[in-house]
This record gives structure tokens, sequence and C-alpha cells, in this order.
């Protein structure tokens, strides 16, 4: 079809011009075939698959037509496979699956939808360089079939294991294992499986490797650098929600070369890369026992080859340097390593492949869509339509895309131009106060509309201008930039504030800190801890953590820590924080379980008086508050009968309706918040005893526990019947059982009782029965005691 297009452009050509002058034709598309040949030379070295456009899941009725969608891209030019379940499509069979491929669109469609068409669909793209996937579900709904169907709308997912927090070095390996259960487990519909560290989604790569069956899924870190350290998420995706689980990968500095040598640097990040340099930075490592570093060698190495070069003959103080004189077209590694007085680091984890190409190739190589305001390029083959012989017109628009103390990254708008002659650029600076321009770049011609200029002085005032430029001549200079100022050194950060740390479970605790109030640039924190009383600091995490709090995992249980914080920023560590004040590890405090045992202990036809039974967990610390809900029997809504905390176990409801029937239910408080509430009361009648004997003693507690006696006591009751107390009975039975034994045949007059019991290690209920000079009281509450 091209070849087809090139003839016809080419008879047009011939019929316009009259059967003349055919020679200017065939020269212009010679011309544009020897510049496409030099754009693919120019293609970066490795360059594997890449999902730019990734499948995204449908759902459908039954014969209704689906097409999914991708772009993908990679030099050689990926070769993509469809997969349903795992099964290879046979896109061939009868038109059923339907595969395109539209300038890099890849396309799968299925014309007439079946119910077993709902699956899995994954595209595979590969190349030499390797593979990347993306998938998507097709759920295909009957005609007869409702949306909410539980089969597709709701899958419930449940860990049956789970990971837990890692602690490695430089070097190890790492793998995190989780398996779930699934209701319903349907073959087509598994849950998406999604790996996070931190808050970046992980791919499968040569460094992690990913493997999800139905089930289990399982991440791998085969070769552990610093830059693997962080929290890591398995979240599992479904149509009716997800589940997730985290734990935190710790990766402490291997063995150096040299004994007090610094660790690796990390986070290697390649900036405005360029035909002939880039821009590298990096984090610094800690240095909790290691002495100051010094600075930093750059090394590269073109990729194909194992030779390490470095870059900058003495060491650099700050933590970015751009890398000049590379080969454009080349692609590159890089990778940097610390010093100090000690010695050299071992290298960082090397960075990712990167292109020494002019930004404006680049995007024409990669095939940079248009936007819809901008107009596509026309190639233009016959001579006569732009005047040659001329120079270019002039730049506009030159401003400071990014600043730093010694350089400045420039952009500008090229101008209009469409001849075939190249056009490059001239930038000249003029720092302010001199009035003297100077020419930047005399050697080196600049093609496209971004350059970086190097070496200037810390904290000064510039301009700049653009001469555009070609073979037959230079423009005349842009209008020059408004001032630019290069970045002052700052020196590092201030000191951390206050650092506080609280109890998160028995082996972890919670830090938290105030941010330096000069923060200058700055990148994140490096945390040390101590056991209380010696001198000997660790660190807490090895890669800088951006956020003021931390949870430092893999503490003992019992031992007592202190904390302290560094601020870092390209130049270095700042000083250390204050310690923090020393904290005990063990479980956090929780909000207390709900009290039981809801009880009436007396009624005088307006006010209940009601008793409860404390909860069985306090949550670590003491229960300061109770608070007390009533509602009417049979209705649904809860109502609070005081605004105040109650902190006794008594309280007496005022304001109830003679004859009515009530529920009560409490809440504990402590510290950390309202527990859940108790279960409903029974129901009680706002009737006013009237009864002779007294009510029910009540807070029944034994002490003194021993294998065949303990110690009773208790506390009077709320009503006292026809007369006053006269003394207390005590009976005791085996749980389950109904045969009641009265522990003290005559009758005692104070709220205490030593009781001799014969069932060793076995569950006994005691009760106790008062007397009044009437009648002996119904049954206080039950004591459920394991003997």
């Amino acid at each position: 079809q091209k070849e087809m297009s090139r003839k016809l452009c080419y008879l047009i050509v011939l019929s316009v011009l009259g059967g003349h002058r055919p020679s200017l034709f065939l020269v212009g598309v010679q011309v544009r075939k020897k510049m496409v040949e030099k754009y693919v030379r120019e293609e970066p070295m490795i360059r594997g698959p890449k999902f730019v456009v990734r499948l995204r899941s449908h759902t459908v009725f039954e014969n209704s037509p689906i097409k999914l969608f991708c772009t993908v891209e990679g030099f050689p030019v990926p070769i993509v496979t469809w997969y349903k379940d795992g099964v290879i499509l046979e896109h061939g069979s009868a038109g059923r699956y339907i595969v395109d491929d539209n300038v890099g669109m890849r396309s799968l469609e299925i014309p007439r939808c079946g119910t077993d068409d709902t699956a899995q669909y994954s595209a595979v793209a590969s190349n030499i360089h390797g593979q990347a996937s993306s998938q998507a579900s097709i759920i295909v709904k009957s005609k007869h079939c409702s949306f909410s169907a539980p089969g597709y709308t709701k899958i419930n997912i449940t860990f049956t294991e789970k990971f837990g927090p890692v602690f490695a070095s430089e070097g190890g390996s790492a793998s995190l294992t989780a398996t779930m259960h699934l209701e319903p487990n349907l073959a087509n519909l598994q849950p998406d499986s999604q790996w996070y560290r931190d808050d970046t989604r992980l791919v499968d790569s040569k460094w992690v490797k990913i493997n999800t069956g139905r089930g289990t899924s399982t991440l791998t870190i085969p070769n552990l650098f610093k830059d693997d350290e962080g929290l890591y998420t398995l979240r599992l995706v479904t149509k009716g929600g997800t589940a997730e689980h985290s734990a935190f990968i710790s990766v402490s500095d291997g063995p150096p070369p040299v004994v007090g040598a610094p660790g690796a640097p990390m986070d290697i990040r390649i900036h405005d890369a360029n035909r002939d340099y880039v821009i590298v930075s990096w984090k610094p490592p800690n240095t909790t026992t290691e002495g100051p570093i010094l600075g930093y060698f750059v090394d590269k190495c073109e990729v194909g080859t194992e030779n390490w070069a470095q870059c900058n003959d003495h060491p650099i103080k700050i933590c970015k340097y751009p890398v000049p004189g590379l080969f454009e077209g080349h692609s590159y590694y890089f990778r940097v390593r610390a010093v100090n007085a000690r010695g050299i680091s071992k290298p960082s984890r090397m960075s990712d492949p990167i292109a020494a190409l002019d930004p404006t190739e680049f995007e024409r190589l990669h095939g940079e869509k248009h936007t819809e305001e901008e107009e596509p390029t026309l190639l233009i083959t016959e001579g006569r339509s732009m005047p040659e012989g001329k120079p270019p017109g002039v730049s506009s628009g030159i401003y400071a895309s990014e600043t730093d103390r010694t350089y400045v990254v420039l952009s500008w708008k090229a101008p209009a131009y469409s001849s075939k002659a190249p056009m490059w650029y001239y930038i000249e600076k003029c720092q302010v106060g001199t009035a003297a321009w100077q020419r930047v770049n005399t050697q080196v011609p600049i093609r496209s509309p971004r350059y970086a200029v190097f070496d200037l002085a810390e904290g000064k005032e510039y301009q700049f201008r653009v001469l555009s430029a070609n073979m037959y001549g230079t423009s005349e200079p842009s209008e020059p930039s408004k001032l630019i100022q290069t970045q002052a050194l700052k020196g590092v950060p201030s000191a951390p504030g206050q650092v506080i740390s609280t109890r998160e479970t028995d082996t972890s605790l919670l830090i938290q800190w105030a941010p330096p109030k000069e923060p200058n640039n700055l990148i994140g924190y490096y945390i040390d801890q101590c056991v209380k009383g010696s001198k000997d600091w660790t660190s807490a995490n090895h890669k800088p953590h951006s956020s003021t709090k931390f949870v430092v995992s893999g503490l003992t249980t019992g031992e007592t820590y202190v904390f302290r914080v560094q601020a870092i920023n390209e130049l270095g560590l700042s000083d250390e924080s204050q310690e923090s004040s020393p904290l005990s590890v063990k479980a956090a405090l929780t909000s207390p379980t709900a009290p039981y045992d809801v009880a009436l202990l007396g009624c005088d036809g307006q006010s209940m008086v009601l008793n409860w039974k404390k909860p069985l967990h306090t949550g670590g610390t003491a229960i300061n508050a109770y608070f007390v809900d009533k509602r009417r029997s049979g209705a649904t809504m809860w109502r609070e009968v005081h605004i105040p905390a109650v902190t006794e176990r008594v309280y007496q409801v005022e304001g109830l309706t003679q004859g009515a029937i009530y529920q009560f239910r409490v809440y504990a408080a402590n510290l950390a918040g309202l527990g859940k509430s108790s279960k409903a009361s029974a129901d009680f009648s706002c009737e006013a005893w009237t009864m002779p004997e007294p009510g029910p003693a009540y807070d029944l507690t034994a002490s003194e526990v021993r294998d065949t006696s303990l110690v009773l006591e208790w506390k009077k009751p709320v009503y006292y019947g026809s007369g006053p107390i006269t003394g207390y009975h005590v009976e005791y039975a085996k749980k389950g059982s109904s045969d009641w034994t009265r522990a003290n045949e005559t009758a005692v007059s104070h709220r205490y009782l030593k009781v001799r019991v014969i069932c060793i290690l076995k569950t006994c209920f005691l009760i106790k029965r008062d007397i009044n000079d009437f009648t002996v009281s119904r049954s206080s509450l039950l004591l459920l005691n394991n003997m």
C-alpha cells in the first residue's frame, strides 16, 4: 500500500509538471530515504516491549461485538500474541477472533460474543530484549440474567496465609507469598493481583519477578538492593471491591569493600537526556556508624559492553552530576559510588538504559502523536515550494525549564522551517552587569530546542538568547530571556524537630517527628535506633523516607528504645535531632472489648438501677468511662440516657415510664477510644419492687485462688426489701450441673468468705444469697471461675 501511494504521488507530480523535471521528485524521495535510515541507526540499542496503552476490561451482553485495544512500543518492533485464560487464541478459526495491527495500535475483536467468551484475555508483546504483558477481563452477560448476579459482581476474598516483614541485606534475596480463598472461585473471573512498593506499581522485570496463579501470588526479588526497601502491598482487585495486605522489607548495607567505607548510594535517576549529555541524580546513604561522605564518583557503561568508565576525576559533593561527552544514538547505563576517609563504597544499582538522542528526534522516532490543536508536519519533496539558499528564521520564547546551582536547562520555540537543509542552534549567555554576550556551544551544534548550559556561577543572574543556523547562514539573535538566576548553595537541612515514639505492636513502634525549619530542597529522612543505656546506634531505614512518620519493625518485645532522625538533601545529612523519650516495646493500646451481663439491681417504677461486668480485655490501659443506651422493647432505635461519662458500673436510669418494658446496652472507653457495645440486656419491666426479700448482691469477685479454695467478695444489694440485711449465704456448683452446694451453713454478716471446694482444675459457678429478717433474697449474679 505504501508503494502504491509512492507511485501515485510520482504520477501526480509528473502530470502537474507536464512530464518535466522528474529528477526533483526523485531527489526528494532519496533525501527522505536517507533521513529515515539515519533515524533508524539512531534508535536505542536496547528497547524491550512496553505497553503505552494497556487493555481495559469490559462487560457486555451476549451476541454483542467487543474489541480490545492496546498500544505497544519497542525496538525491534515487538510481536504480540493473544491469550484467553492462558491459552493461545486461534484467531484464524471461522472469524470468531479478529486480530489487527494498525500503525502500532493492536486490537482483538470478537464480532459476536457468547457466554463462553467470559474470560481473562492477555496480550503478550516480545522481542529479542524481553517481553511485557497486559490483561483485561471480558464478562458476557446473558440477556436473561441480571447484572447483579453474585457470581459476576461480588467475589469475597479471604487471605488464608499472609507474608510478614523481611529483614535482609544487599546481595540477598526476598520472597513474599500470600494465599487466598475466593468465594465463588471462578476460573475466568480471577482477581487482578497488583503488587506495590510504597505507592509504585510493580511489574515483572529483571529486578522483580511476579508469579500469580489461582489462589496464590508470589513476589520475588532475586538480588536485593537498598532501592528495594519499602512497604510492599498485595492488592487483589475484583468488580466487587479490593482486599489487600502489606509488610515491610528492610534492606541493610552489605559488607563494604573496605572496613569503614560508606554504604552504596541509591535511586539513580536520569534527567534531561540529550544527544551528547545526561544529568544523573541519586540519594545519599545513611552514615550512622561510618565517617562523613566526602563525595561521589559517577560511572558509565555503554549498553552491550561491560566496560565501566569513571566520569569525574575528583569526587563531587552534591547528589547530581551532568555527564557530557556521550555519543549520539548510543545507549548507556550509569551507577554511583560514595567516598569517605576510609575508602570507596560498593556501586549502586545501575540505572535503566538511556539513549543519547535529541529530544525532538526521539519523539519523531517513537511516533509522537499530534494533539488536536497541532498541525501534522508535511514533508515537501518538490524543491520550488521552499526557497533554498536562505538562513532560517528567528527563534522565540526562550525560558529556563530547570535551574540548579551551576547549570540551567533552556527551552525555546523553533522558527517555522521546512527546508531540506539541516538546521541547528547556537546559544549565547550574558551575566547581568557585564553586557558581554558569550557563545556557549562553539564546537557542538544543537539540533533540538532544548539544551542544558553548564559551568555557570552559583547564585548569579543571566540572560540567554538563541541563534538559528543552517548551511546558508545564521539568523538574527532571539529576544533575550528574562533574568534567570542559578540556585545558591544553602547547605544541608536543619535538624528535624521533636521525635515522639508510640506503641504499634509487640515488635514495632511508630515514630513521628516535626520537619526541619530549613528544609533546603529536602529529599527525605533517616531514622536511627538505640537500646536505652547503650550507644550502639543502628539504622532503622536504609533508604530515605519521605513522610514524617515511620513504623520501626523487628524490635525486641520488652526492650526499651530511643530514636533520633536526620534530614537529607542533595548535599548530605543534617545534624541529628534530639533523642526521643525511652519507650518499651509492647502491644499498643486498643479500645476495650464490650461489657457484658447487664443486670437489674432495683426499680421504683420511675427509674431502674443497672449493673454490668467490666470488659474481659481493657485494651492495655484502665477503663475511664462507660456509656449507657436504652430503648423500648421491640424498638430499633437506641437513645443515650446520659451525656457525662459514667465511671462506676452502677447507674440509675431516671425518667422511665411505669409499666413499660426496656432494654439496655453499655459501652466502655479508655485512652484509645470507645469500644463495642454490650449485647442488649434482657427485657426489664419498669414496675416498682415491693417484695419483702432483698435484691441481689453484685460485683462478685474472686481472689487468692488455690487448688481447693478461693476468697469471694461482693457488694451489698441496692434494694433491701422489708428490713435490714442480716447475713449472706454462698453456694457453688460445677459448670453444667444444677446440683448446688451451700458453702456456709451459717450466714455471714460481712461481705467476704473463704470457700473450700473439692473440684481441682474444674470450672465452677458460685452463687450468693442475701438474708434479711423476713426471707432469703433472689440469687446474685453468677461468677464463673476456673479452679
